[in-house]
């Protein structure tokens, strides 16, 4: 069983960065595929990032290209989301999740394992 603890959420303005971080624990994570998701008041969860074991495959939603980067450290079992130039659309509950599988996936039904989450929030 895998264990998923999200941090680093906070109220950040408009054009500011912030840094997620997923700790896991439990399992085998250099053999899991990871992703990052999130939820907005009244919406369904959509997909961000997501990155294979290796991390040399990485996926991103269009709304997040070129302002979000997902890395991974698979020696202290950590998974990071750098999120530049925030925009108040940007606000929700962001998630990890891990799959056991090797290939990174843009379907949350593919994934097993999710964390609490950790609220973003972007002010205009």
């Amino acid at each position: 069983q895998v264990q998923l603890v999200e941090s680093g959420g906070e109220l950040v303005q408009a054009g500011g960065s912030l840094r997620l971080s997923c700790a896991a624990s439990g399992g085998t994570f250099s053999r899991n595929a990871m992703g990052w998701f999130r939820q907005a008041p009244g919406k369904e969860r959509e997909f961000v990032v997501a990155i294979s074991w290796s991390g040399t495959s990485t996926y991103y939603a269009d709304s997040v290209k070129g302002r979000f980067t997902i890395s991974r450290d698979n020696a202290k079992n950590t998974v990071y989301l750098q999120m530049n130039s925030l925009k108040p659309e940007d606000t929700a509950i962001y998630y990890c999740a891990a799959r056991r599988g090797v290939a990174a996936s843009t379907n949350r039904v593919m994934y097993d394992y999710w964390g609490q989450g950790t609220q973003v929030t972007v002010s205009s």
